[in-house]
């Protein structure tokens, strides 16, 4: 028997092969469904927040920053770079499900976060319209500006470039994380502290995430009656 092959995470293993090992797809259907039912119940979530009661922070940066609309450019960096996670998940299995169980973690400690600080919106803040987001929210029409700390838009691009593996890419997602985290603040839609703890709490969820076996895949595949194991990992 052939000894283990480690593979590393750039490595291209195909989704063929992924898909065959039962435990890696269980994992794939258990996270897409979890995913699948916080999307649905966000909608009553953000109707929850928006109608009660915060607090007003004394921002210093936003008090020096004018308000002004940069709706569409942050639509631009946002899902240009999820085009780009999209298109690397389809060619690397261990990015999928890296990215779509840290979305669900994200998401649901945004949901604790913004429970127990209830915050009230910016002075200034111009509602930032993205047709596509704005579905997690009940519609196009409707506008949630209590969703505050911390800020989704920069954690999960931020979670992005911490995942993505290509020099280039990681380059192109960071550089998105520093202009949509930046615009929003800009747009007034979020406190600064927003903007700051997202790469915070990113950063320690990702690191936790890339140590736990849960997030590892083995692939078993006979080949000329010899089985080897391969290993996709960070």
């Amino acid at each position: 028997m052939a000894e283990p092959v480690i593979y590393p995470f750039s490595y291209n293993k195909g989704w063929g092969d992924a898909w065959s090992n039962n435990y890696f797809k269980a994992k794939i259907l258990a996270g897409v469904f979890l995913f699948v039912g916080i999307l649905l119940y966000l909608p009553h979530f953000f109707s929850i927040i928006e109608a009660r009661e915060g607090i007003v922070l004394n921002d210093w940066l936003l008090h020096r920053l004018p308000a002004k609309n940069f709706s569409v450019v942050i639509f631009l960096f946002v899902w240009s770079t999820s085009i780009l996670v999209i298109i690397r998940c389809v060619q690397q299995p261990a990015l999928f499900l890296m990215a779509l169980y840290l979305l669900i973690i994200i998401t649901i400690c945004r949901i604790v976060t913004i429970s127990l600080f209830p915050l009230d919106a910016p002075a200034g803040l111009i509602p930032l319209t993205d047709p596509l987001t704005s579905l997690t929210y009940g519609g196009t029409q409707v506008f949630i500006t209590k969703d505050l700390f911390f800020s989704g838009h920069t954690s999960n691009l931020f979670m992005f470039t911490l995942c993505l593996q290509q020099k280039r890419d990681k380059q192109f997602a960071l550089l998105s994380t520093i202009i949509v985290g930046s615009l929003v603040l800009v747009q007034h839609v979020h406190y600064s502290i927003d903007v700051v703890a997202a790469f915070i709490f990113t950063w320690y969820l990702v690191k936790w995430a890339k140590r736990v076996q849960f997030f590892k895949i083995e692939i078993r595949q006979a080949i000329n009656k010899e089985i080897i194991q391969g290993k996709v990992n960070y």
